[in-house]
């Protein structure tokens, strides 16, 4: 996908002021999540129904509190099904995390693998299907699968969230030439979610022309999540601005870049 100027990032009809969304789990505090998220001004922030999944006063009260602090960031919430491993499971998890957030947005994660956390390739498609036809926008967390992508676009899926490299792990992209092919086969927005722990790897991905990133783990569990959060936010505008110039083309010979304006004239004395 090719652009020759900047427009707005727009998933299913609407229209958002940034390229990165962020995580909300892991970090130290409220105090320094709140920092972070409005350090980095993001188009969404991911939060898990699950928090909100005990019988206890305590934990009650904790998701009272995040709940709190979602609403005082004022970013749109992007609810996410994370850790169901089954497709039922993802399905009433959406259905009820639709309820609780007031938004039709879901980030559909249905894991296949629990050491992995690899994302269920065989049955995700069927999820997806689901949701969208229940009225769901749905932002399917998936492998860099070019077959499974197109699936999911098939299916109704606006956008994919292909992973660079497990979640968590902070690698960067395992499979570049596989996410390259993936870009350049697809003609939806790409988002890349998992696997990015450095804000060069976000600039990179963003300069292949992935329309955006999905971060957490890189900057909650920085030593300074503030900060890291600044920092992916730039690397995002930064890969975008640079995917938009257009690249140069590699050479493999080297090429003079200091231009020559005339011959010196060298006077040799009799």
């Amino acid at each position: 996908m090719s652009d020759t100027a900047d427009t707005s990032f727009i998933l299913y009809g609407q229209s958002f002021h940034s390229r990165l969304l962020l995580g909300t789990s892991r970090y130290p505090s409220p105090a320094i999540l709140e920092a972070a998220v409005r350090r980095a001004q993001p188009a969404m922030v991911t939060a898990s129904l699950r928090r909100q999944g005990s019988n206890t006063a305590q934990v009650q009260d904790a998701g009272a509190s995040f709940w709190q602090l979602l609403k005082q960031l004022n970013v749109p919430v992007l609810p996410n099904t994370a850790g169901c491993m089954s497709v039922q499971e993802a399905i009433t998890t959406a259905q009820m995390a639709r309820e609780v957030f007031e938004t039709p947005w879901i980030k559909l994660e249905l894991i296949g693998d629990d050491y992995t956390l690899q994302p269920d390739t065989l049955n995700l498609v069927q999820a997806a299907d689901t949701l969208i036809k229940d009225g769901f926008h749905v932002l399917p967390y998936c492998t860099e699968d070019l077959v499974l992508c197109q699936r999911l676009v098939d299916v109704g899926c606006q956008a994919v969230m292909p992973w660079a490299a497990p979640i968590g792990t902070g690698r960067g992209p395992a499979n570049p030439y596989a996410m390259q092919v993936l870009r350049e086969r697809l003609d939806v927005p790409l988002i890349v979610d998992a696997g990015l722990g450095r804000p060069s790897h976000a600039c990179t991905v963003m300069e292949w022309g992935f329309d955006g990133v999905l971060l957490n783990t890189a900057v909650a569990l920085a030593q300074d999540p503030v900060a890291m959060a600044g920092a992916f936010a730039d690397a995002v505008r930064a890969g975008r601005s640079a995917h938009l110039a257009g690249a140069m083309a590699e050479q493999t010979a080297a090429q003079p870049s200091t231009p020559t304006l005339g011959t010196p004239f060298w006077h040799h004395a009799s």
